[in-house]
């Protein structure tokens, strides 16, 4: 596997071809690959809300209107549009049950592992929660990782996709329901096939030199 060349490849579409639909499987795959992805001592503060139907892209794209509907048509004619939320605290409760989780997947030796996992997450969470008082950036942060690995991976499958910070948060907020779950909404990700129309495939990639963003020590 080339990994530059897959990255190479990826680009912001900006228009789908609305007759083409993801394999069920390949979904399946990205859902799989975005669950797993990584986040600070493993916290995990995210919930992704996908949209797969006409009626499911129809509800997103209520938050694609005024300033925003340019967007439009990124969410109407993809074949799948998922929402990446974060958590708008930390309660006791998920922390609770991403210990419970590591128990049953066998990631501690005994109760001291589980204890020293609980203890070293807390610290993490205290930090941001009352040291640093950046919590809510600190999850956000954790959510844009799952982002990355959501579009490398969709760039390896073959499978075109557009990041979407363009759209009315708080109606989709609304619009899903989100804040009653302790959830709010934070980008978009349109999944599917590009079409003819897509004038970003023929730009070329544009980044700054190596010589500018790496330091070799």
């Amino acid at each position: 596997m080339n990994l530059p060349a897959i990255a190479l490849r990826r680009h912001a579409v900006k228009a789908y071809d609305a007759s083409k639909t993801l394999e069920a499987e390949r979904v399946e795959e990205l859902l799989a690959l975005l669950r797993l992805s990584p986040s600070s001592v493993n916290s995990q503060p995210w919930h992704f809300v996908v949209a797969g139907s006409a009626e499911g892209k129809a509800r997103v794209a209520k938050a694609a209107q005024g300033p925003y509907a340019y967007n439009l048509p990124k969410i109407a004619n993809a074949s799948h549009v998922i929402v990446l939320c974060v958590r708008t605290a930390m309660p006791d409760e998920h922390l609770q049950a991403l210990l419970d989780r590591e128990q049953h997947d066998g990631r501690f030796k005994d109760a001291e592992a589980r204890a020293g996992q609980h203890k070293t997450r807390l610290s993490y969470v205290d930090l941001h929660r009352q040291q640093l008082d950046d919590l809510r950036p600190w999850m956000e942060k954790q959510v844009y990782l799952a982002l990355g690995t959501l579009l490398l991976g969709a760039a390896a499958a073959g499978i075109d996709a557009t990041p979407m910070e363009g759209f009315d948060i708080v109606a989709l907020d609304a619009e899903l329901g989100l804040a009653e779950q302790g959830y709010s909404s934070l980008v978009l990700v349109s999944l599917g096939y590009r079409s003819e129309q897509d004038f970003n495939a023929r730009l070329p990639k544009s980044r700054l030199s190596a010589e500018q963003v790496f330091t070799r020590l």
